[in-house]
């Protein structure tokens, strides 16, 4: 494991290699990026949710949350997500206890059940008893769409995902659970794409959110480029969109958030490419909805978290990015905490969670009235 800190001016002296890396991250979509995670060492890396069930003294509950803000996405999805709710094993017999709460956002390309047995939350207990961790409550919305995640934006296609998790969603969770309801007793924490919603809600909601932890974040930059695999996507109707590889999917998925249009069916989105040559305008709506270039307007609100973490492995195509953004919140005069460790986009998550996610919130959170 090891620690890197570099200052930066500005999103300006962003170098060349970075912008070139983001770009290839999504045109080429390296193996590891969102993939839902099969085999390491020949052992899945998902576990499945009848054995975490097994494993847990507490109870995990499967829900559904209606979304007001989701309502008439043009995409079609359910307004009516599900949600998975860990409740820890004093929650039964405690009846006057109150808990906060860490909601975890999953991968493009997961459902919450999966991600439920990637992160293993059965962890969670484990850790109690050796007292590394407290009682909290966790909760997993599942933020699958169309095109296989919604990068918990704001759109016309794939809904108001941002204010259905800082607002209806913690609410919901408010409103039918023991909780702490308060921010510093609320943690949002993710991987990939998941990572990115928590850097994204936290930059917009810090009235809801005290701490942070982004694991294996994406999106720091994505310059938009009009690749030739980007092309081939034009015109593509919804039922041969239907059909992509998974590897073909996620421009579709950032245009449905980050560059939606109504006029433009049946997808009802843009991408920046049109006749095989880029689109700036468009590429400059994905531009705006990068991590670096949103920080530059909203350091005033990381600065009022109580914690931040993030977190990448060494072997992880997602590393420069993730170090670029260490440098500019070092720059920005934002505290937090980066590490790397040796390890590839998948297969330390489990681990990852259990022994430096868990005890950050543990640490950084408010667990009185």
């Amino acid at each position: 494991m090891a620690s890197r800190l570099r200052p930066i001016a500005s999103i300006a002296a962003l170098s060349t290699t970075a912008l070139v890396a983001s770009a290839l991250l999504f045109s080429q979509q390296p193996a590891d990026y969102g993939k839902a995670p099969a085999k390491a060492k020949g052992n899945s890396l998902i576990r499945p949710l009848a054995d975490v069930q097994r494993d847990l003294k507490g109870s995990l509950e499967r829900i559904k949350v209606h979304g007001k803000s989701l309502e008439g996405n043009l995409e079609g999805d359910s307004p009516d997500r599900e949600v998975f709710v860990y409740l820890p094993p004093s929650y039964v017999t405690s009846s006057n206890r109150r808990y906060p709460v860490v909601y975890l956002l999953h991968g493009y390309g997961l459902h919450a059940e999966q991600w439920v047995g990637f992160i293993n939350v059965a962890a969670a207990e484990k850790n109690v008893a050796a007292g590394t961790t407290k009682e909290m409550i966790l909760v997993m919305p599942d933020a699958f769409s169309v095109h296989n995640g919604s990068f918990y934006s704001r759109s016309a296609a794939t809904g108001d995902w941002e204010a259905f998790l800082a607002k209806e969603l913690v609410g919901y969770v408010d409103g039918h659970y023991r909780t702490l309801a308060n921010r510093v007793s609320r943690g949002l924490a993710g991987h990939p794409m998941g990572g990115y919603g928590t850097l994204r809600l936290g930059m917009k909601h810090p009235e809801v959110f005290s701490s942070l932890y982004a694991m294996s974040a994406c999106c720091m930059v994505d310059s938009g480029e009009a690749t030739p695999a980007m092309a081939q996507l034009e015109g593509i109707t919804k039922e041969a969109a239907a059909k992509l590889p998974f590897a073909q999917k996620s421009p579709l998925a950032r245009g449905a958030a980050w560059s939606a249009n109504p006029a433009n069916g049946p997808l009802f989105l843009d991408l920046p490419v049109r006749d095989g040559k880029p689109r700036p305008a468009i590429a400059a709506k994905w531009m705006a909805n990068s991590i670096l270039v949103m920080l530059e307007e909203r350091v005033a609100a990381l600065k009022q978290m109580k914690a931040i973490q993030m977190d990448v492995g060494l072997q992880d195509t997602l590393l420069a990015t993730n170090r670029d953004l260490d440098e500019a919140l070092t720059a920005a005069g934002v505290g937090h905490t980066f590490e790397t460790y040796e390890g590839d986009h998948n297969g330390k998550v489990a681990v990852r969670f259990d022994t430096r996610v868990l005890p950050f919130f543990s640490n950084n959170l408010a667990f009185g009235k």
